[in-house]
């Protein structure tokens, strides 16, 4: 039986701990770990794109695929960077906002959502004119973003413990889902109704029928600070990664249990999960790019420990080109930028 439609907590069935880590791997370094298979993705930075006069901390990351462009949310600048891939540069930047934490781009109607904390907003603007459209405005601390193409739905994760739901196509609000605290990090299942979500102030994670509206099941943690996560829908795993400890959890979905726990780096803010070489890429504040292979359902080994740089800890992997992007930021009178890495293969 599926655990999501049990309403109950579940306690922690405790994996075993991985054996041990491998041998760490620097991006300027070519050895690779004796026991990775040859035919695994390697890392390595293709591209840096500077983003000059960007101050403060980068939060997320969106992507435009047929337009070869990225939107990044620079909280601390209270801008919205908008880069060219195709020329490496940043080509526009958006300014009147506060505190943008996270973008997404919804290429049926051509417009960008960027969330507010400071106001408790998502606006709205044109993602060929680039222009403001309006707001969708919440109580407060407009956060993390999920859109569902299928119902055309835009998730806001926001205030003291809220999903609010949007409809994008009319930009109302047309529901709520309250939770047990503020939201981050939350997935959405394509194939099923479920949402599950990171409720840090609360060390848990919560799991949303999103047709119901409520809260049906919730995974307690003995971790805190579980900020991001990933999930891998075919295999039924949820990735979770905690900063105290620096813990990625992994549970299975469809029996609540967890099956896996990985060390990871300090500060982790985004996961990814890639679902053509079987990895999740963890990026950590405290200065590395941790690379995880998945060698089955609930077997994880740590295969890479890329060196960037210390606070570079936004990212996104975007599967259908097969590049990740770190967002780098300024320190010490070097620029924030942009580092895009693809694929090496040996």
């Amino acid at each position: 039986m599926r655990f999501a439609i049990k309403k109950k907590t579940f306690s922690i069935a405790v994996a075993a701990m991985v054996a041990s880590l491998l041998v760490l791997v620097t991006i300027n370094t070519t050895a690779r770990p004796a026991n990775v298979n040859q035919d695994v993705g390697v890392l390595r930075v293709a591209q840096s794109i500077p983003l000059p006069g960007v101050k403060g901390r980068i939060d997320h990351i969106a992507t435009d695929i047929g337009g070869q462009r990225l939107f990044i949310a620079a909280l601390g600048n209270d801008t919205l960077e908008i880069v060219d891939l195709r020329s490496g540069k940043r080509i526009h930047s958006i300014t009147g906002l506060r505190e943008p934490q996270d973008v997404t781009y919804v290429p049926e109607i051509n417009r960008i959502f960027v969330s507010n904390g400071a106001s408790g907003s998502v606006s709205i603007f044109g993602s060929r004119s680039l222009r403001y459209e309006g707001n969708i405005t919440f109580r407060e601390d407009a956060d993390n973003l999920r859109y569902d193409a299928h119902s055309k739905y835009l998730y806001v994760g926001y205030g003291k413990g809220s999903l609010g739901v949007t409809d994008v196509m009319s930009g109302k609000i047309i529901g709520d889902i309250r939770l047990a605290g503020h939201p981050e990090a939350f997935q959405l299942e394509t194939k099923g109704p479920r949402i599950f979500v990171n409720i840090p102030s609360a060390r848990q994670v919560a799991v949303v029928d999103r047709d119901k509206r409520s809260v049906i099941a919730v995974l307690p943690l003995k971790e805190s600070g579980n900020f991001p996560m990933a999930l891998d829908e075919k295999r039924h795993r949820l990735f979770i990664g905690c900063r105290r400890p620096a813990t990625m959890l992994v549970y299975d979905t469809e029996s609540g249990r967890e099956v896996a726990r990985i060390d990871i780096g300090r500060d982790v803010d985004d996961i990814s999960y890639d679902p053509v070489h079987r990895q999740i890429y963890t990026s950590c504040g405290e200065g590395f790019i941790d690379v995880i292979r998945q060698t089955e359902a609930d077997h994880y080994e740590v295969t890479a420990r890329l060196k960037t740089a210390r606070g570079a800890r936004t990212s996104r992997f975007e599967p259908e080109s097969m590049l990740f992007y770190l967002a780098v930021p300024s320190e010490s009178g070097k620029s924030a930028e942009i580092r895009v890495y693809d694929f090496l293969t040996k």
